[in-house]
């Protein structure tokens, strides 16, 4: 008792939920032989102390000693009710001693509705585990059905007021099928919000959204219906107003036969479908022993699925026939639509149209890209796509950014939604085959300058070229690729390692290309730097470029990256206010 009265459960809210269960299920049983039985359950909360009342099948003497007092037992496996079993809300037969979570003792007292002679049965149980029966003159409980009284723990009372009542039976059985009321207020709010008539779509989206903000507390962007009758499931998905982390598990309300069985089921919509939080009703989902989450099964990924092609239809029926609430949706939620286009080479080609993404010609579609340039370059890093950007767009050559989540895995499935397109990943040796080479004879009578430059870039991992491009403001581009950054991490790592984990890196030492600085020919600065005559100027100056590129291409600075900018800067300054002191 212990264990499934305080371990079981993950809040002591779950008492009046199994309350509500034994009720609507004792009911439910009396109604299978008696279709016209009275159906009523209610409940009075007062000093600490709470008593349910039902008209359901009630129990016998018999009854009380074989399944009160046994675990596990259940009167829903009683003889004759099996072939009705699928209709009850509980399953295991221990849902009562939920209530000692709450409760030191517990009063039964019943009158059977299928044995209309058996009298009265009383069962009274403690929290230590004894517990007695007796039976009842029949004035003490004149018509079958069944009452239960529970009297407070220490430090629990607070779960029996009667604000705390009414709150939880709101909560736990608005959607229940019978009349259940706290006192004289009904608990139960039929129909469902969803199967409820409305004048129009734009009542019913208004009347959704308001139920939205009372359940969830925020008003959707948009609402999904999410009835799927073959798999008795009933309800809507609110879509979120703000964006949140595809990693964030949600959390949906699930009813069972109209009982609250979770707030927090995260295993009911697919990964992809982040941006809607759900509320339904199901009649065909297995429920876990505690009665608090879902039995992962065949049925609940059948559900799984068939609830992801609504959602699927919803976005498809907007492309088609509402594009404003769709920008609306893509402002907000374009990374759950690009993580279901990944998979899904249909929903990819009907969004392709509006899915945004960072392109050199602005914030586009890969539609809108692929029909102004005909090859569709991009870039896997936002690094890389930052280093290119500013000089492929003056050299006409268009690029996406294709560090973004998704974003990458996106283009490249571009040429199997739209045959004919050439996509292809833009390196740092494609743009630089793009750059205008230098004269010869220029570069040769440069040659001194770029030898110092080389030898000053040379403890870095970085080469030195010239080459003449746009934007001419542009006087340096610092270019590497992931395979030379791995190269220069690992050499950086092997410098500070022991003898032991140095030789290790040094036995992966490999072959990646070196970073490249390329010097802009066609910039004045670099013109003018190019005929100082100090090696020494031009070393300080050439660590200035250096600096520069890298803050322009947006990269995170190492240590030595660090140190290079402050030494660079400080030379310069100690230079000019040399040549102010030797002018004066």
């Amino acid at each position: 008792m212990d264990l499934l009265s305080h371990h079981l459960y993950s809040s002591p809210k779950v008492y009046l939920r199994e309350l509500l269960q034994n009720a609507v299920d004792a009911i439910t049983a009396r109604r299978a032989t008696e279709p016209d039985a009275p159906a009523r359950v209610r409940l009075y909360a007062e000093g600490g102390a709470l008593r349910v009342e039902d008209t359901g099948v009630g129990l016998t003497e018999a009854d009380v000693h074989s399944l009160l007092a046994t675990i596990g037992r259940s009167s829903k496996r009683a003889e004759g009710l099996q072939e009705a079993r699928s209709d009850f809300l509980g399953q295991f037969g221990i849902g009562l001693l939920a209530c000692f979570v709450v409760a030191e003792r517990i009063r039964v007292v019943s009158r059977s509705a299928r044995t209309p002679g058996a009298p009265p049965v009383e069962w009274t149980a403690s929290d230590d585990g004894s517990y007695t029966v007796r039976t009842l003159p029949d004035a003490e409980r004149p018509e079958p059905g069944t009452t239960v009284h529970l009297v407070a723990r220490a430090g629990a009372a607070e779960w029996l007021t009667p604000g705390r009542v009414e709150a939880l039976a709101r909560d736990f059985g608005s959607l229940l099928p019978y009349d259940v009321r706290v006192g004289d207020e009904a608990v139960t709010d039929l129909p469902a919000p969803w199967d409820r008539p409305y004048p129009g779509p734009a009542a019913r989206r208004v009347a959704l959204a308001r139920h939205c903000h009372d359940l969830f507390g925020f008003t959707p962007l948009d609402t999904v219906d999410l009835s799927v009758p073959v798999a008795g499931v009933r309800g809507a998905a609110y879509v979120l107003p703000a964006a949140v982390s595809p990693a964030q598990r949600a959390g949906h309300r699930v009813h069972l036969k109209g009982m609250l069985l979770t707030e927090r089921a995260e295993q009911l919509l697919p990964d992809w479908a982040f941006f809607v939080r759900c509320v339904l009703d199901t009649d065909s989902l297995r429920p876990t022993a505690s009665r608090e989450a879902l039995y992962e099964d065949e049925t609940l990924a059948a559900v799984r699925e068939a609830l992801g092609e609504r959602i699927r239809a919803w976005l498809t029926g907007l492309a088609a026939g509402d594009p404003e609430r769709l920008a609306a949706f893509l402002a907000v939620h374009h990374l759950g639509v690009k993580s279901l286009a990944r998979h899904d080479r249909e929903m990819l080609r009907t969004m392709l149209p509006w899915l945004p993404f960072e392109t050199t010609d602005g914030r586009l579609s890969l539609e809108e890209f692929a029909q102004r340039h005909p090859v569709v370059h991009f870039t896997r890093t936002v690094e890389e796509y930052r280093q290119v950007a500013p000089i492929a767009s003056a050299q006409g050559i268009g690029v996406i950014n294709g560090g973004y989540t998704y974003d990458s895995e996106l283009v490249e499935a571009l040429p199997s939604v739209r045959p004919g397109t050439v996509v292809a990943e833009l390196d740092a040796e494609t743009v630089t085959a793009h750059l205008d080479a230098v004269d010869p004879a220029e570069e040769l009578a440069l040659s001194g300058f770029l030898a110092a430059a080389r030898a000053r870039l040379d403890p870095l991992g970085c080469d030195v070229v010239l080459r003449a491009f746009h934007p001419l403001s542009v006087p340096a581009l610092h270019l590497d690729d992931r395979d030379a950054r791995h190269e220069q991490a690992r050499a950086d790592a092997e410098e500070r390692a022991d003898d032991l984990w140095a030789g290790i890196l040094g036995s992966l030492r490999g072959s990646a290309p070196r970073a490249r600085l390329v010097l802009n020919h066609l910039n004045p600065l670099v013109r003018r730097i190019g005929a100082l005559p100090d090696p020494e100027l031009v070393g300080t100056a050439t660590e200035s470029l250096y600096g520069q590129a890298l803050l322009m291409a947006q990269r995170p600075l190492g240590p030595a990256d660090s140190a290079l900018l402050n030494r660079a800067f400080i030379n310069l300054l100690e230079w000019a206010t040399h040549s102010e002191d030797g002018r004066s």
